[in-house]
């Protein structure tokens, strides 16, 4: 009998290479609720971890196939991946398990032929682990090329942060994105910290709000205080970054679902009129049911790009969409399927965005620009085309750090850590959190 937990993973990886969608949607569905939760945790792991490593798991297969694995079908392709990760990964998987189960999972997907060949390639391997664990644990290594093989990376991709941010920041991105990244969640209710930690959970402060906390054990999303909205999962950049647009009478928030830095505007700002927007219909409904406790917040189905949105506001948040590359710990199909070819249509689309914004902002407000990219396409170059024929100017980034400070929000004393000549530029690894990049504009 094929391990439940292997049968689901294998269809979840084939919806992440077949419909483009996203395996941390996938492995909250419906289709892992009737998994018991070890069988729910392994499924996780495996996806995550093929997804991970998928071209060191691939070089490992190569070396071992005496067929292309471009050739491959698909079905085959991802049953050899997840037996190679458990294989060269999972001390605690028995190999001749991860072995049996990617055999017969071939059959069960009507590929019965390649069955001899899927037991052949993984017996082989089994073998010879060393073809994929020799490199773990290496550090230090000098070369673009180097880490992109060690760390499961695209080499264009690498070679851009290494350009960018120096081979050491590039090495501890690339290690931060090889990592399972911790649950950060921010408490709207003071009270809710005790009431967790009786639950059973076990939290740490954040790293650089007093707000967020670190889940080191216990699963939050079972608690009374996530289901009742006194709780949330949320990346401490992606907080940050919502905390840095501040107070005022009417705020827009012109990118807004899923809705997380609409909530911190609306519980900073309660008795302000915010106005959320967001292209997609289904998605806009999910915020209003998200947002059912804030009523000062109205949610309307609206392109950013033109924002038919009546009057100027005080404060404007444009989180725009986005290449994501600061978040590949979480999601990391992206490095798999990003090409450098799509940052142009990217970098105009985020321009265009801005561009309207801007047009809401009142004389006197302010606007924060921000993404979760680590590309200048996606951050600094579209700040700086828009300001060119503009009446707008950059303020200081460190003025809304500041008040965050002052106020005892922002922990982090040393604002400097934060900032790159006048943005916020988080990396991944440096402060456990995802990648962000922000600006703050005003006329």
């Amino acid at each position: 009998m094929i391990s439940p937990a292997r049968d689901a993973a294998l269809d979840i990886l084939l919806k992440v290479g077949q419909q483009s969608a996203f395996a941390s949607e996938l492995l909250h569905s419906e289709r892992l609720d009737k998994l018991s939760p070890q069988d729910r945790g392994l499924a996780t792991e495996l996806v995550m971890g093929v997804l991970r490593w998928r071209s060191r798991l691939d070089e490992s297969l190569a070396g071992l196939s005496s067929q292309k694995l471009a050739k491959l079908d698909v079905e085959v392709l991802e049953s050899l991946r997840m037996a190679a990760y458990q294989i060269g990964f999972l001390e605690r998987v028995p190999a001749h398990a991860a072995v049996n189960d990617a055999v017969e999972l071939v059959k069960q997907k009507k590929k019965r032929s390649a069955a001899p060949f899927v037991n052949a390639v993984l017996r082989k391997l089994q073998a010879n682990q060393s073809h994929i664990s020799q490199k773990q644990g290496d550090k230090g290594h000098q070369s673009v090329p180097e880490l992109a093989s060690l760390y499961a990376h695209p080499l264009w991709m690498v070679g851009r942060w290494a350009q960018q941010y120096g081979m050491e920041s590039a090495e501890k991105i690339c290690l931060h994105d090889q990592q399972v990244p911790a649950t950060a969640i921010r408490l709207s209710d003071p009270a809710a910290e005790a009431e967790l930690v009786v639950q059973g959970l076990t939290l740490e402060p954040g790293r650089l709000l007093r707000t967020a906390h670190i889940v080191t054990c216990g699963d939050v999303t079972k608690t009374a205080a996530f289901l009742e909205g006194r709780a949330a999962v949320q990346d401490e950049g992606s907080q940050l970054v919502a905390m840095m647009v501040g107070r005022g009478e009417r705020l827009l928030d012109c990118c807004a679902a899923p809705g997380g830095k609409t909530v911190i505007l609306a519980e900073r700002n309660a008795q302000s009129e915010i106005v959320a927007t967001e292209l997609h219909d289904h998605r806009a409904r999910a915020m209003q049911e998200r947002l059912r406790r804030h009523s000062n917040v109205s949610v309307m189905t609206a392109d950013a790009t033109e924002l038919a949105v009546t009057g100027d506001f005080d404060r404007v948040l444009a989180d725009v969409p986005c290449s994501g590359t600061g978040t590949l710990a979480r999601n990391p199909e992206i490095k798999w399927r990003l090409t450098p070819e799509d940052f142009p249509a990217l970098h105009r689309k985020q321009i265009a965005i801005l561009q309207a914004a801007l047009g809401k902002l009142r004389p006197g407000g302010r606007l924060v620009y921000s993404t979760c990219s680590l590309e200048p396409e996606e951050n600094e170059a579209v700040v700086r085309e828009v300001l060119e024929n503009s009446n707008f100017r950059m303020l200081p980034v460190e003025e809304e750090l500041e008040t965050l400070r002052r106020e005892g929000t922002l922990l982090l004393g040393d604002l400097k850590k934060l900032t790159d000549r006048q943005f916020l530029r988080l990396l991944p690894g440096a402060f456990g959190s995802d990648g962000f990049f922000a600006a703050v504009l005003g006329r």
